[in-house]
């Protein structure tokens, strides 16, 4: 029962932008719907795989849902479509939205079917300027956000994207607060609403919140970027034997810190290092030596001493480490699950937790179509209509 039970969505998205964002509302007790062409969502095929469509970013990014396949192409899959948005609360796609006005499902359309709708659309551009019809895809709003660019600024290297879609879940997170704002406003007035979350504008606000710099000001004062940030001695330290992750920020921080080294006259004796200000002007070399002490000492002798000394730091995991970290481990992050017909796979819970909401055991990723016949019956058709839509094609069950 969790705060979203007796939402329900009505999920037209498919790669993952638009089913991040449903999973985190199902993840929260919502009734997800998502209904996919015959062929089924593409990312199921992404990645090994048990079974054909059954790939593990699929099922990691489709739990908590059941699975309609309707093909919109054809009328009467469009018409069944929209009985299932008369008993909906929300309506998310991540078509262009040309594409929705081509299929008779643009909003106007739909709220004709059901004014009380949250019609959510996750694109790639808003749609009052000169992209709007253009197709994008994460690592176009990458590039254009400006990430290779300040990757390249960083490392003195080649432009690179970041190594995860971090733009289609940043814009699927955004879409998930806009859904739910949506939702409490129509409990105010009654009455659904269009919202767009485009994903060009919404990286770009996100990645220049930290680098719009002097360029905030008009004239500009400097040529933008965060110094901190764009350090290129700003990753990881290099231990005696590995690698760690430590942060020393603030002054209290800098203060334990060389206290635990044996060092407590740096801050008055090198001016660099006296204040956040002045460390922040010159933090290429203050990195650069963080990065020659860190080499003196294993990570475990660094890990206790940083704890000691309420320094910020983690262990920098690869993907074996991570899945025996403490710390998920206590909190049961990942768990071992039986799906019905994957096997044994490895699940990673909801961040969120709630006291009194708290929803119930996760709906593992379906199969293509698993559950047409299912939602159709409660949508109101009966069992000679279900039977002539998929003998015709125009839905399907999973095999």
């Amino acid at each position: 029962m969790g705060p979203l039970h007796g939402t329900r969505i009505i999920d037209m998205t498919s790669v993952l932008m638009g089913p991040f964002a449903s999973q985190a509302l199902g993840d929260m007790g919502a009734d997800v719907i998502k209904v996919e062409a015959p062929a089924g969502d593409l990312v199921r095929q992404i990645g090994p795989a048990r079974h054909d469509g059954m790939g593990p970013i699929f099922l990691n990014a489709n739990r908590n849902k059941r699975s309609v396949v309707l093909d919109l192409k054809r009328p009467e899959g469009v018409q069944a479509l929209k009985r299932l948005l008369e008993g909906a609360d929300v309506l998310m796609y991540n078509v262009r939205p040309q594409a929705m006005a081509r299929l008779g499902l643009d909003y106007d359309s739909v709220a004709a079917v059901n004014p009380r709708l949250v019609y959510a659309g996750l694109f790639g551009f808003g749609q009052d300027g000169p992209y709007a019809a253009r197709p994008a895809y994460d690592d176009l709003i990458q590039g254009a956000a400006a990430l290779p660019h300040l990757i390249a600024r960083a490392s003195g290297g080649v432009p690179r994207y970041v190594p995860t879609a971090v733009a289609d879940r940043i814009v699927g997170q955004t879409a998930v607060g806009a859904i739910l704002a949506s939702l409490v406003a129509r409990q105010r007035t009654g009455r659904g609403d269009r919202v767009d979350i485009p994903m060009f504008e919404t990286m770009v606000a996100f990645v220049l919140g930290d680098h719009l710099g002097g360029l905030t000001f008009e004239p500009p004062l400097d040529e933008g970027g965060y110094p901190r940030q764009l350090s290129p001695e700003r990753r990881p330290y290099r231990t005696q034997d590995g690698h760690i992750c430590a942060l020393v920020y603030n002054d209290k921080q800098w203060e334990g810190f060389l206290k635990g080294i044996g060092r407590e006259s740096l801050l008055q004796e090198d001016p660099r290092f006296a204040t956040f200000a002045v460390r922040s002007r010159h933090i290429d070399h203050v990195y650069g030596w963080l990065a020659s002490v860190f080499e003196q000492r294993t990570t475990a002798e660094w890990m206790q001493l940083l704890e000691a000394a309420d320094v910020p730091c983690m262990p920098m995991h690869d993907l074996h480490s991570i899945l025996a970290d403490p710390h998920l481990a206590a909190t049961g992050f990942f768990q071992t699950v039986d799906h019905p017909s994957e096997g044994t796979i490895r699940s990673m819970q909801p961040g969120p937790r709630w006291q009194v909401h708290e929803p119930g055991p996760a709906r593992l990723a379906p199969r293509l179509g698993e559950h047409t016949a299912e939602v159709l019956r409660e949508a109101g058709f009966a069992a000679p209509e279900i039977g002539r839509l998929i003998e015709a094609g125009v839905a399907r069950e999973a095999a």
